[in-house]
């Protein structure tokens, strides 16, 4: 539990240091993108177009955001690009995935709404909510729209599954700028994380976002290194059954990658699908009864539920040896899930915390952070 601040403690020190030192051979907006493939940034000026190139799945066209310096002009641009001041004064966002990167570049004083604050589980942020700081906007698809305008954000920061905008079109009708962050669609983890350089364009915070990221692909580098020393590769299950299927993530999907990483052989790893598998209890029980880890098991919270659920499932050899794992071992005051809330920026925190599951030998002094083992 102690990890978190230390850590923290250690990015602020980069981000002093960086911030303090200087680089005559870089300028302060400069950014590079190295995983990350949903967004680019090209400089238009003292301005930069920012384009979203893959903002759902299936995507032919992309969205384009002209970041202008207040007080300045903006540049020749396309009709359908949006033009927004930088820095914003404050902002909506509509998923907990977007509260780290505030939090991390310094800027949660800058979040004013959001949708179902139940959900979010970041110290700060419940403070700031408790404080009455933040507006409950409702339920996501059902936003509260004539609260949304009173509070005047400069912009929200979305999502879409679809090209069909919905309710975000109804908010750019009120005359409120949407950014749409698809950050959900990046298939490396480290590209899911590197979104936090998207979020710090909005807040002039490019380096300090740099230094952020920097630590995080270092320690996310040297684990999967350490874990690729192991010659042994344990067998791993994920998912649970919903209804009458059984979901587990595709063999390109994101937790498939982690997997790989942390030095494992998921069970689905030669399937070519980037999001998650529909399959029959039977069907997964084919595959994986002699599996060696069980992780990501829903809402279970301890064995004896997932034995009164469906007895099937204590067949299953990870099961019969004790070695499965739920990723739910930190919640907010609320209950919000913190690995679904900070995990899309720290994979190296996953990361870490499979390899102790699957080579516990290589980290030997490390402490389970999201995930703990089930009793």
């Amino acid at each position: 539990m102690k990890q978190l601040p230390h850590l923290l403690i250690v990015l602020l020190l980069v981000i002093s240091c960086t911030s303090k030192k200087g680089d005559a051979s870089q300028k302060q907006n400069d950014i590079v993108i190295k995983y990350a493939q949903g967004f680019s940034v090209k400089q238009e000026g003292n301005s930069k177009l920012v384009t979203i190139t893959y903002p759902y799945q299936g995507a032919t066209e992309g969205y384009t955001y002209l970041l202008v310096p207040k007080g300045e002009q903006a540049p020749q641009h396309e009709s359908k690009t949006q033009v927004i001041s930088v820095p914003i004064d404050n902002i909506v966002c509509t998923s907990t995935t977007h509260i780290p990167l505030l939090d991390y570049l310094g800027e949660s004083d800058k979040l004013i709404g959001f949708p179902t604050t139940d959900y979010i589980s970041s110290e700060k942020m419940r403070k700031r909510i408790d404080e009455g700081k933040i507006t409950e906007l409702g339920i996501d698809k059902g936003m509260n729209l004539e609260l949304l305008f009173t509070l005047k954000p400069s912009v929200v920061m979305s999502y879409t599954m679809t090209k069909d905008l919905g309710q975000l079109k109804k908010i750019t009708e009120l005359g409120i700028p949407v950014i749409i962050n698809s950050e959900y669609l990046e298939k490396h983890p480290l590209g899911r994380a590197e979104w936090i350089k998207f979020m710090a364009l909005f807040f002039n915070k490019e380096k300090q976002a740099d230094s952020v990221f920097n630590v995080i692909e270092e320690e996310y580098l040297k684990t999967e290194a350490l874990a690729n020393q192991s010659a042994h590769r344990p067998t791993v299950m994920s998912g649970v059954v919903y209804g009458d299927v059984w979901y587990t993530p595709g063999g390109q999907n994101y937790a498939a990658r982690l997997l790989k990483d942390a030095g494992s052989e998921y069970l689905w790893a030669n399937d070519t699908t980037t999001g998650y598998l529909e399959l029959s209890f039977e069907s997964v029980f084919n595959t994986a009864k002699n599996a060696e880890v069980w992780v990501g098991v829903g809402s279970f919270k301890t064995l004896a539920e997932i034995k009164a659920a469906d007895e099937r499932y204590a067949q299953f050899n990870s099961f019969i040896k004790g070695s499965v794992y739920t990723y739910n071992a930190r919640l907010g005051a609320k209950g919000g899930s913190e690995f679904l809330e900070l995990g899309y920026l720290r994979p190296d925190y996953i990361l870490k915390d499979l390899v102790k599951i699957t080579h516990p030998e290589l980290l030997p002094e490390y402490q389970l952070f999201f995930h703990k083992k089930l009793e």
